[in-house]
């Protein structure tokens, strides 16, 4: 092998052990940041459908200012009648430099803690200070990991829950000291609303809003799918990517809504953060925020060996 190296291999334990939310978060801001500013390539998500199951397998590569590499994610809904995660992934980093192999580490807590941090990094710039109510519609590993990432950027007061199977919904409240209410109730007078739903039609609607709210929109991946209704669509939109959200996101596809900014764009100052408005920010996941939150576990692992 000529002196090469075997890469690390690193199950979800290890890369639990390696990962921090507060060191995430900042990642995450500079991830978005390089990427508005043109310095990642990066093309957006293949997506290959496996029927059956209705399933969808997606390739996520970006070379980075720090690195480059891919990830393979999968969606099996129907992995919940095996007790499975409905999303795995696995990431493989390689040095910019050479190529070489440096890791292959399991990706699904990574994708799980680096949406929530996006989302976090959104809420930091985009909710009113002086948030307190923070509602969750969903009750999934999203719904934990949101809460987990948010309470690092807001101190909310009162957390309220709402699921589509109302079962969950309840014992998702009763896990973290939330409310579970129904959905409208829910979302009315609330300075932050997430949506992380495996729903294909609106959950959210937009006359529910108060004014000022900020909504991090997580689910409906796929062009046909949706979270959030017209209403809400004609608030302040940003996005992790343009060209991802006009080719992925039903949100905005079958809405007609305007793109305000990138997220990218606000963090870096090039736009008003619009903090005033009622904002949502859709998040469809980027492979540059992948390859940001794997190079923090390689490093930390490195410097532990």
């Amino acid at each position: 092998m000529n002196g090469m190296r075997a890469p690390l291999c690193l199950d979800e334990e290890q890369v639990r052990q390696h990962l921090r939310i507060e060191e995430l978060i900042p990642a995450m801001e500079k991830a978005l940041i390089d990427f508005s500013a043109g310095k990642v390539t990066q093309p957006v998500r293949s997506v290959i459908t496996v029927d059956p199951p209705g399933g969808f397998f997606g390739m996520m590569p970006a070379l980075t200012p720090e690195g480059l590499g891919i990830k393979i994610v999968t969606f099996y809904a129907t992995n919940t009648e095996r007790s499975l995660p409905t999303h795995m992934a696995t990431i493989f980093l390689v040095d910019p430099k050479t190529v070489a192999p440096l890791a292959v580490m399991d990706g699904r807590l990574i994708t799980e803690m680096r949406t929530a941090t996006v989302s976090a990094a959104a809420t930091k710039l985009l909710a009113s200070p002086n948030a307190q109510i923070l509602t969750i519609l969903g009750s999934g590993v999203q719904a934990r990991s949101h809460i987990e990432g948010l309470r690092f950027v807001r101190s909310f007061e009162e957390i309220r829950v709402w699921s589509p199977t109302k079962a969950h919904a309840e014992c998702f409240a009763k896990e973290i000291g939330a409310r579970a209410m129904p959905a409208e109730a829910a979302v009315r007078g609330a300075d932050v609303v997430v949506t992380v739903t495996n729903s294909k039609t609106s959950v959210l609607e937009g006359s529910w809003l108060k004014t000022g709210c900020h909504v991090n929109a997580v689910g409906a991946c796929r062009p046909d799918w949706r979270e959030l209704d017209d209403d809400t669509m004609r608030n302040v939109v940003f996005v992790d990517s343009r060209e991802a959200a006009m080719k992925e996101s039903g949100d905005i596809i079958l809405s007609g809504a305007k793109i305000y900014a990138e997220l990218g764009e606000a963090l870096a100052g090039k736009v008003p953060s619009r903090a005033n408005d009622t904002t949502i920010f859709k998040s469809l996941g980027m492979a540059v925020e992948d390859i940001a939150a794997a190079l923090l576990v390689y490093r930390s692992m490195k410097t532990t060996l």
